[in-house]
């Protein structure tokens, strides 16, 4: 921003039963803009001479995009149902559902996948969450690198590449994108089908060439995935 700019934090307006809460930016700029992000906050960007009256009113107006676009990222937020981690719960590996058995062993802790069991062989109880979680960071970083390759070389042609690519288990996130190009992807999305995941991996680096959700980079993501709304579809129903 120059120096002509202001912020004005956590405007806010009602529309129905809902409350939006936005951040609004007074620019040296035409135009009046609205941009969800995928952490869900509100950012309006607005002319410095427009008054506060034309600005919520304009708000108001795009009140249900801004509303479904909010849906739409909450669906990418985990929502994990609280979990036990005791025997014949069942559990999502690359879209397949399995039973959990678990063990008491002597031997090296670790799981076997046969039938339609995830059996874990456990010295302690206690352990179960631990095995299943870190099973999940070692399977998810090497499906996630052997999906990446072709998703990657795509956006090679197009002169970008991530700078780097981490998995690690998140709390608050599927997936994010830095604007130093670094893509962080969730352990936990190992439990999706392969389509889902080169969908999130498309996505995020159609970022790298456009930050923001703007026509162009939706029309950057389908010329990399044509039936990328068919795998995203597929993720919101997995992830609700």
């Amino acid at each position: 921003m120059n120096s002509k700019d202001k912020m004005l934090t956590l405007q806010n307006i009602n529309f129905w039963s809902k409350v939006i809460k936005f951040t609004l930016l007074l620019l040296d700029r035409k135009t009046l803009a609205i941009e969800v992000t995928p952490d869900m906050d509100v950012i309006v960007r607005a002319p410095l001479n427009i008054n506060l009256d034309s600005i919520l009113t304009r708000v108001k107006k795009k009140s249900p995009w801004i509303i479904k676009q909010i849906n739409f990222f909450s669906d990418f937020h985990p929502k994990l149902t609280p979990r036990k981690y005791t025997s014949w719960e069942t559990f999502l590996y690359l879209w397949k559902q399995y039973i959990l058995k678990v063990e008491i062993s002597e031997n090296e802790e670790n799981i076997k996948l046969k039938w339609k069991f995830l059996t874990v062989f456990t010295r302690d109880l206690k352990n179960t969450e631990k095995i299943i979680n870190e099973w999940y960071l070692k399977n998810a970083k090497e499906k996630f690198k052997l999906y990446s390759e072709s998703v990657i070389q795509k956006f090679e042609n197009l002169n970008v590449k991530p700078n780097k690519l981490s998995i690690r288990k998140m709390t608050n996130r599927w997936w994010s994108c830095s604007k130093k190009w670094n893509i962080t992807l969730n352990s936990d999305l190992i439990r999706a089908p392969r389509g889902c995941i080169e969908y999130v991996l498309t996505h995020e680096c159609t970022h790298l060439l456009e930050f923001w959700h703007t026509k162009r980079f939706y029309e950057i993501q389908t010329s990399q995935m044509p039936d990328w709304e068919k795998w995203k579809n597929k993720l919101e129903k997995l992830l609700a």
